[in-house]
């Protein structure tokens, strides 16, 4: 035997599941309790109680003749027994008053060979009446117990015997069915992880804050709307002009989320005090609520799952309701019974009582009102569930009640379980829309950057950098920290893979500031702060992978000097350069670019006036458009490196205040263009080295005014004497060729301070070299040289002597002569250093540092 409390604990669901239950699916697991118990009470009182009494009906021909009205009653002896009980009853006669019969006294076995006998005279009759308190039969207790079992069986209808059990089945069933949802593995799993998100969302100090700023806000802005009531209209537009950039000012904003001058930011007291625990798990239940949304959100499952059971109880509302209704009239108090065995009782015929017939009926009704009232409400479930698309879950009104405006709308199951929710309290999502709003996102990893990231954590980042400047570099920030703005003697500020980065009006403050680089960050500025970048700003790197993130405030800083753009500067399948114009940069005169370009963008062109200084590093993408180089009439130095140049470009020609070309790293295989040169008055510096140079032509002499060219990592064999005649020429690197021959013209270059012939196939030095009295540099490294003149002594302004890597066996005692030649200075191998005599390595071992700190 079972309890109650066992079979109603197949309704039982997790506590936390009943805000996924709404009225109706909590007033029919009510209903399900209410038929458990109906079909339990019904089933206990069949088993103990459930009695079928019979008596076999006595037919009298005399009786059918006096009183053919009443032929089809009989007069009849009752004998109590219990049915599946094996105690002993009392038997006891009654007679009932109807017209008497008689019935011979005769054996059993007369009795039933013949039913009709005549009878006696009524005298006779009359004293058998007063000698018996019934009508005497010839069956015996064992007879009545067999008879009433037979009875039980044949007589009563099988719903009366089976009705409990019908209930209880049922019951369990539409349980079943109501619940299923909940234990399914692939659905349980979801609204587990759900119930347990939301659980979290809705009690995290976070979402308080969060609300209650909201609150602030509105509270806030409606004091100004009441006090503006008189000079403003009721409703009043978003895009007013009132708090937004106009058409050239480069405001960012972003969808719920505004930064203005005009409008500042209202102080919002502090709710709560969010501790850095609390941001922390604030945090993580964002990731979790973005991860279980992008899981949810691919499938209906739980939605068809649900409208699945709830037509599987309306079906089964129908089919009870259907057949239950035919059998209430069924259930009966009296039964006839004709069990045919004449032959072991002596009567065919006997009539039957059900005393639970009564019972059965009411409980039976009852059970069919619960069923009535279950189905309606499932029938009003599945209107429900068809009345709107359950698939989709708007967040308007908790956009338009809050700060907040950014909450996308959610679908499929993630839809259907807030929809759900809502059923419960409508304030589970609200709270629960706060996790699933970027602004908020954002808004919190602000404030725990801020607790984070204080003023004096930033002070132990600030160092020098290479040009004595303070410099602050901040790398995989979630934002910019606002202690950052109180450094107010910083020099450079380096924002790198920082997604989120806002600088506000507080850089205001920062008036040393004057070099901003922004590495994959495509920063947003208020009014305020633009204001004083525009003014203020000098130099700015900008580095991205696509053009698009540059942001659009950098194309109007109009004080700007330096310009360094590293990305990919190419619109979608390389048709078209994305870079926007630059007209707004006057005073711009340093433009670096290092990006795929396959042509100059026109829009430098709107800075050629006044460009001094160009730079495109290419990535190996071959540069053919070089025509926009004409118009810049004022560049002075321009380097085109890694643009698979074969030719020095023409266009270059006409760059009459070109002072410096750098064409490094490129394919040049010839300069004969190289007499074009000598229109370029001005050029002192020409760079071609990591190029496939084979010769120099002899035109280089008509460049007269060179200074500096560099040739190394070609593929020379040989330097022709036009390269001597090069009087200006200060530096000469032809390192890295095949040279095998200095030729004895080098001492024509008496103006000579640099020259680098290292990784070439020298193997003697000519004396002519050592002319060259104002050499400060000599690199003869990796060479196959044997020995050095002691004529090196001559070069006393030497301070770098590069001879590792060649076949010398000593060095020359007169190295101690260079007087500004140190042992830092001397690139040699450690054996032949110590080879030499010890006041010479004296004299190279001499601290350079002294001779400044004595002026000091």
């Amino acid at each position: 035997m079972f309890t109650l409390a066992e079979v109603a604990s197949l309704n039982d669901i997790q506590p936390t599941y009943r805000i996924l239950k709404p009225w109706w699916d909590v007033f029919m697991d009510y209903l399900a309790v209410v038929m458990l118990m109906v079909a339990i009470f019904a089933g206990t009182m069949q088993l103990t109680k459930d009695q079928v009494v019979c008596l076999p009906v006595l037919q009298s021909t005399v009786n059918s003749k006096a009183q053919p009205g009443t032929s089809g009653k009989a007069d009849f002896t009752t004998v109590e027994t219990t049915t599946g009980q094996g105690e002993e009853a009392s038997m006891r006669t009654v007679s009932f008053g109807s017209a008497p019969t008689v019935t011979p006294d005769v054996p059993l076995s007369r009795a039933t060979s013949s039913q009709y006998q005549p009878t006696e005279s009524g005298e006779e009759l009359k004293k058998e009446q007063k000698d018996s308190s019934g009508r005497k039969t010839n069956l015996d207790f064992q007879q009545y117990v067999f008879i009433n079992q037979m009875c039980y069986h044949l007589a009563l209808p099988w719903y009366s015997k089976y009705f409990p059990y019908l209930v209880l089945i049922h019951t369990i069933i539409l349980i079943v069915s109501s619940n299923f949802w909940f234990k399914y593995p692939k659905t349980c799993s979801k609204i587990e992880h759900f119930v347990s998100i939301l659980g979290k969302c809705f009690e995290s100090p976070w979402t308080t804050k969060a609300l209650s700023e909201t609150a602030c806000e509105d509270s806030e802005e409606n004091k100004q709307r009441l006090t503006g009531a008189q000079s403003l209209p009721k409703y009043v537009s978003t895009s007013s002009d009132e708090g937004s950039p106009s058409a050239s000012t480069p405001m960012i904003t972003k969808s719920g989320f505004k930064f203005s001058a005009d409008k500042p930011m209202i102080e919002v007291p502090s709710v709560t005090i969010l501790d850095k625990k609390d941001g922390e798990q604030a945090k993580a239940l964002f990731e979790k609520v973005r991860k279980f949304r992008a899981h949810v959100e691919d499938s209906d499952l739980i939605y068809k799952l649900y409208v699945g059971q709830t037509v599987i109880k309306t079906v089964k509302f129908i089919f009870i309701l259907g057949y239950t209704a035919n059998f209430v009239n069924t259930i009966s108090f009296e039964h006839i019974c004709n069990p045919k065995v004449e032959h072991l009782i002596g009567y065919t015929q006997f009539e039957c009582t059900h005393n639970m017939a009564y019972m059965l009926k009411k409980l039976l009704i009852s059970y069919i009102s619960l069923i009535c009232v279950y189905g309606f409400i499932c029938l009003y479930t599945l209107f429900w569930l068809f009345r709107i698309p359950l698939k989709e879950y708007s967040f308007e009104k908790v956009r338009e009640e809050s700060s907040f405006s950014d909450i996308p709308d959610v679908k499929n199951d993630f839809a259907f379980l807030l929809h759900m929710v809502d059923q419960y309290d409508q304030l589970y999502s609200k709270r629960f829309g706060v996790f699933l709003s970027e602004v908020s996102e954002n808004k919190l990893r602000e404030i725990s950057l801020n607790h984070e990231w204080t003023f004096e954590k930033l002070r132990q980042h600030v160092s020098r950098n290479a040009q004595d400047k303070q410099e602050l570099h901040l790398f995989m920030l979630s934002g910019v920290p606002d202690a950052v703005f109180d450094l107010t003697d910083l020099d450079v500020l380096k924002l790198e893979l920082i997604p989120e980065a806002k600088i506000p009006a507080k850089i205001s403050q920062m008036t040393n500031l004057q070099e901003l680089h922004l590495c994959h960050c495509p920063a947003k500025v208020e009014q305020t702060a633009f204001s004083f970048l525009r003014d203020h700003l000098r130099c700015l790197h900008v580095k991205f992978t696509d053009v698009a993130e540059i942001p659009a405030w950098v194309y109007l800083l109009k004080n700007l000097r330096e310009l360094y753009l590293i990305g990919n500067l190419n619109s979608e399948n390389n048709k078209m350069i994305g870079l926007e114009s630059l007209r707004e940069l006057r005073h711009l005169k340093i433009l670096h670019v290092k990006s795929n370009l396959t042509k100059i963008p026109p829009n430098i062109t709107d800075v050629a006036p006044h460009l001094t200084k160009l730079v495109i590093h290419n990535d190996g993408t071959k540069l053919v458009v070089l025509n926009s180089l004409k118009k810049m009439i004022n560049v002075a130095e321009l380097e085109l490196q890694n643009c698979e140049l074969e030719r020095i470009p023409h266009a270059i020609f006409s760059l009459s205040n070109l002072q410096e070309l750098d064409l490094k790293s490129n394919s040049i295989r010839t300069i004969e263009e190289i007499i074009s040169f000598q229109h370029l008055k001005r050029l002192t510096c020409l760079k071609l080295w990591h190029n496939k140079i084979v010769n120099i032509p002899s035109s280089i002499t008509h460049i007269k005014n060179l200074e500096s060219l560099y040739l190394s990592n070609n593929k020379l064999e040989s330097l022709p004497a036009a390269v001597f005649s090069l009087q200006k020429l200060r530096c000469l690197d032809v390192s890295y060729n095949s040279i095998a021959l200095i030729p004895v013209e080098i001492g024509l270059l008496q103006n000579l301070q640099h020259f680098h012939i290292t990784g070439n196939k020298v193997d003697i030095l000519p004396k002519q070299l050592f002319k060259c009295v104002k050499l400060r540099t000599l690199s003869l490294g990796q060479n196959c040289i044997t020995s050095i003149p002691d004529k090196v002594s001559q070069l006393l302004q030497l301070t770098h002597l590069e001879l590792k890597g060649n076949c010398l066996d000593r060095l020359p005692a007169t190295l101690g002569q260079c007087q500004l030649l140190r042992k830092s200075g001397l690139v040699v191998e450690d054996h032949l250093f110590d080879a030499l005599p010890s006041e010479v390595k004296e004299v190279l071992n001499q601290d350079t540092s002294i001779p400044f700190a004595n002026g000091i």
